[in-house]
């Protein structure tokens, strides 16, 4: 007999509110979030892999972090609502109940330095 894996109906670059949980895993705030785990994973597991996003700008200026400006292309279509930073460094592994809703879409190329740098991955070849 063939398990029949859920398929996700959210997708790599979705940026989503969601309840992420903070640090210290006993409390938790709705907030934005991008989705970084690999479109189709099928782990058989209605989970997310997903990247924080705060509005704190002190938290940029770090090579595992991304700034996105509200007033940019980029940013009108994430979605969001104030200049933020995208945190790989603040991953989180959630439910997708938890999502409340996907507010935009994120292009991954700045994400994808950001992760391999927070992931000490080797340097993709071009």
């Amino acid at each position: 007999m063939t398990m029949t894996q859920p398929s996700s109906k959210y997708r790599r670059g979705d940026v989503v509110l969601v309840l992420f949980p903070n640090s210290n895993l006993r409390s938790a705030k709705t907030r934005p979030a991008v989705v970084v785990q690999a479109d189709n994973l099928q782990t058989g597991l209605a989970q997310l892999i997903i990247a924080m996003i705060t509005s704190n700008l002190a938290r940029a200026n770090h090579p595992s972090r991304v700034l996105v400006f509200r007033a940019t292309p980029e940013g009108q279509l994430a979605g969001i609502l104030t200049d933020s930073v995208v945190m790989t460094d603040n991953l989180a592994t959630v439910m997708e109940t938890e999502i409340t809703r996907v507010i935009g879409q994120l292009a991954m190329d700045n994400t994808d330095i950001a992760l391999h740098h927070t992931l000490g991955l080797p340097a993709r070849a071009q």
